[in-house]
């Protein structure tokens, strides 16, 4: 059951979630509750290695673990951490898929641990990233609270606690360095990612969809996807009817339904797993 002193689901979202979970007599759904991690379940901080689930969220997401096992229902958490980083800050219940890097690695979350897909890069992307990495230490040499963090096929720049102006900069350095290498630059809520592996959340999104399906054997998988950052946004464009989008927080989105924060997430993911599974699970 939903836990005691839970806050209040939006009714507009309670709603959408029983409606998501709701099949036509004839018509069952595969399903996948695919989530992103930092600002969705976890509070943005400063330091990314000290993020962890807020508590409300890491019941919600084990208890949804728990009930799921066996279902037709698929859990994922996709993120843009690279997948071994996401592995170890969300300690994952098993079964669950994992996107990271913004869908250039996947794996999932076996009784023995992260079963990933290995990720490959040709000779070009290799000679790219290395420019890529290059550029971006240009970018923040010199300015206080601007730092990169590598990934495997991607460099992040980070400007959190960097001055506005100091971000300014940065990031136009950022920028130039993506065009002049012909890469595309991700802004997201203080980080500039730029990606060697052309992929979004949205792509990895529909492909798990795909996967969800086939492995249920059923024709058709509804989508919830819970996210709070610009980049979350090439997932909600995926969804479509029967799907559910939820914002998490304030901005323009495409998604059909907004909570304020995670505990407020928690309580919507709670009801699902009231209507998926069984209230005592």
């Amino acid at each position: 059951m939903t836990p005691p002193g839970a806050p209040p689901l939006p009714p507009p979202v309670a709603g959408a979630v029983r409606a998501f979970a709701t099949d036509g007599a004839d018509a069952p759904h595969a399903r996948l509750v695919a989530l992103d991690f930092d600002g969705t379940l976890a509070p943005l901080v400063d330091d990314p290695h000290a993020a962890r689930m807020a508590p409300a969220a890491r019941a919600a997401v084990d208890r949804l673990g728990r009930v799921l096992a066996g279902t037709t229902t698929r859990l994922a958490l996709v993120s843009g951490r690279h997948l071994a980083d996401l592995a170890e800050r969300s300690e994952p219940p098993v079964g669950t898929f994992l996107v990271g890097s913004h869908g250039a690695e996947t794996g999932v979350v076996t009784p023995t641990g992260l079963e990933a897909v290995p990720l490959e890069l040709t000779a070009d992307q290799a000679e790219a990233l290395a420019a890529l990495r290059a550029g971006l230490a240009d970018a923040v040499s010199g300015r206080e609270g601007a730092w990169v963090q590598d990934k495997p096929s991607a460099a992040v720049l980070h400007t959190r606690l960097a001055s506005p102006a100091d971000t300014r900069a940065a990031e136009d350095v950022a920028d130039a360095v993506a065009e002049r290498l012909g890469l595309h630059a991700m802004h997201g809520k203080d980080v500039v990612e730029v990606a060697v592996v052309e992929t979004s959340k949205g792509e990895a999104v529909d492909r798990l969809r795909d996967v969800v399906g086939q492995d249920a054997g059923l024709a058709r998988t509804r989508v919830l996807y819970a996210g709070d950052d610009t980049t979350d946004e090439t997932a909600f464009a995926v969804l479509g009817t029967g799907d559910l989008g939820i914002k998490v927080g304030d901005g323009e989105t495409r998604a059909a339904a907004r909570v304020p924060d995670a505990d407020v997430l928690a309580a919507a993911l709670d009801l699902l797993a009231d209507l998926l599974g069984h209230p005592e699970a």
